[in-house]
């Protein structure tokens, strides 16, 4: 990912005080951004928090920016490492109530549902849905972020070694291990009695 020289003078007007460029930049990737973040917390209200104090640690922080990757991954990581200190300041778990982000004009959920399926079918994958996000919520949080990273925003491996600051071979060995301890969490709750 590189940066485009518009991106690029924004950057540096950013840098020298301007806050319609750093307004601009932040824009081109706010949704993304507040999408990871709810991921993480399953709460808008968390999620709305966890933004805001990136967006000020982005904002201090401007002119440590030295363009090694594109200025969205370097927000993703800033994003991603600001929810992880939040989690883990409070200690909580992460609220399973809502499984849906509603943001008053579109609602985004974790699949996508088949238009083909009856009722019955779309009601059985919703629960499944829920049932996979409870599981998640059980991994330890650096194998629920790379999983979040990876199978829920859809992140590249190359993407999430520049957001996490890793190598990509540690990123695919713990998407590997997340997912099987994901599989093996979903299995054992989902043992009969």
């Amino acid at each position: 990912m590189t940066i485009t020289k518009e991106e690029s003078i924004r950057i540096e007007k950013a840098k020298q005080g301007s806050e319609s460029d750093f307004e601009a930049l932040i824009l081109s990737c706010q949704g993304k951004a507040y999408s990871m973040a709810y991921r993480y917390f399953n709460n808008p209200e968390d999620a709305m928090d966890a933004l805001q104090e990136s967006f000020l640690k982005i904002y201090r922080s401007l002119h440590t920016f030295k363009g090694e990757s594109s200025f969205q991954t370097w927000v993703y990581r800033i994003v991603a490492n600001t929810c992880c200190d939040m989690l883990r300041k409070k200690k909580a778990r992460i609220s399973t109530e809502s499984f849906i982000k509603y943001d008053g004009e579109e609602e985004y959920t974790l699949d996508v549902v088949d238009q083909e399926k009856g009722p019955e079918e779309w009601l059985e994958q919703q629960e499944m849905t829920k049932y996979l996000m409870v599981c998640l919520e059980k991994l330890p949080l650096e194998q629920k972020e790379i999983i979040i990273l990876r199978d829920i925003q859809g992140f590249s491996y190359e993407e999430i070694s520049e957001i996490l600051s890793i190598h990509v071979g540690t990123v695919k060995s713990r998407i590997s291990r997340s997912r099987l301890k994901l599989r093996e969490i979903y299995l054992k709750g989902r043992e009969p009695f």
